[in-house]
């Protein structure tokens, strides 16, 4: 029997392989290791006890103000000995985390494969994202297995030389996680949230966290939420904000005496799912939100200068519109006043996946240990 070991450290890589976890735990035909690195903490906490992941071991490397370095040393370290005793026939990773590259480098140190899901995610701009655009694109080279999640990110493969005969087109995961927490009933918000989606007007979510966004950007993305609120008073922004100090001083710093806004403690996935659903567009930096939102018919402004997920907006549900405080106003005012603009981007294309993402990774993996004849037929978009 197979052994797979499954390695992740943060919100969004658990709630992406959460699908992919669960699926090879209903099949008969692996032996599933589970190995939390804990580069997140309590955000993570909340996505395992959400989805009721089974866990078999946690590095818990997090610490107060953690370095990169600190976080890829301790994973490196951390696995090493667990490698050692799980013996695994693969190790499988996700995304574009720290823990993603030191866990695939961790794997390769041992001669062992390793599939890399959400692979051939490409900027083409090493430091933006940063770091993770070098995470992905060193974890793809040691890859041997790449779950590509659109045609679009196995050309980009392709083009860097992957061997074809090692990529799979299967969707993205975390649109199995979407579709399922979105059918399930919405929870009982808090008092605040509660207040503020009983409000008149337009709602705007809010998310903010990336590295690159620190200082500068950050302080010019909230000036710009403060003059929408000033000339839309109408408007409610709402903001379940990061952990991280710098995100929570910059915003509370700058918007926490404006009326519009509505600050919150980061959400539980299914939280976050239905409040998602409740508004009606959403802005942020994440990568994960922009696969998300389109599936649920939000318009999508992307709060970065450029993106590894271009399918969205070459399909018209999300608009790239940087960090410069007048580009996002005049975007945000435009949605908000455009009944035109905005309905043609809440249209609900979505390219990045149908729900079954997990059932083809797991299918393929039975296919390349010679447990089923047939590989499985890739995803392909719709339009």
């Amino acid at each position: 029997m197979p052994t797979l070991f499954v390695s992740f450290g943060t919100r969004p890589e658990a709630i992406k392989m959460a699908p992919v976890v669960l699926e090879l735990h209903r099949r008969e035909h692996f032996r599933v290791v589970t190995c939390l690195t804990g580069q997140h903490r309590e955000m993570l906490d909340q996505v395992i006890q959400g989805f009721a992941l089974p866990v078999d071991h946690d590095l818990d490397v997090m610490r107060a103000a953690q370095s990169l370095t600190h976080i890829t040393t301790a994973v490196l370290s951390g696995l090493e000995p667990l490698l050692a005793l799980e013996a695994p026939d693969m190790v499988l990773v996700h995304g574009d985390t720290t823990t993603t590259f030191a866990t695939g480098l961790a794997a390769f140190y041992q001669q062992i494969p390793v599939a890399h899901v959400e692979a051939g995610l490409r900027t083409d701009t090493l430091y933006n994202p940063y770091p993770e655009e070098a995470n992905r694109r060193l974890t793809d080279r040691l890859a041997e297995v790449l779950y590509a999640p659109t045609p679009a990110a196995r050309e980009a493969l392709l083009a860097e030389g992957a061997a074809p005969e090692g990529i799979c087109v299967t969707g993205n995961t975390v649109i199995d996680a979407l579709l399922a927490t979105a059918a399930s009933p919405a929870p009982a918000w808090e008092p605040r949230l509660a207040a503020a989606l009983d409000r008149r007007g337009p709602k705007v979510l809010v998310t903010v966290h990336r590295r690159e966004s620190w200082g500068v950007p950050m302080q010019a993305i909230a000036r710009a939420i403060k003059s929408v609120c000033a000339d839309h008073p109408q408007t409610t922004f709402l903001f379940p904000i990061h952990l991280n100090p710098v995100v929570r001083e910059t915003f509370r710093g700058i918007l926490g005496d404006v009326p519009g806004v509505v600050f919150a403690e980061p959400l539980p996935y299914d939280a976050f799912v239905h409040l998602m659903k409740a508004v009606d567009l959403v802005i942020t930096d994440s990568g994960g939100i922009q696969e998300e939102a389109p599936t649920l018919g939000k318009p999508v402004l992307v709060m970065r200068d450029t993106t590894e997920r271009p399918e969205g907006i070459a399909a018209g549900t999300a608009r790239l519109v940087g960090t410069d405080t007048t580009a996002i106003h005049t975007a945000l005012a435009e949605l908000l006043t455009d009944r035109t603009a905005y309905e043609a981007m809440a249209n609900a294309v979505n390219p990045y996946g149908d729900g079954r993402a997990a059932v083809r990774i797991a299918d393929h993996l039975e296919h390349l240990f010679g447990l089923r004849p047939e590989p499985p037929v890739p995803f392909a978009p719709v339009g």
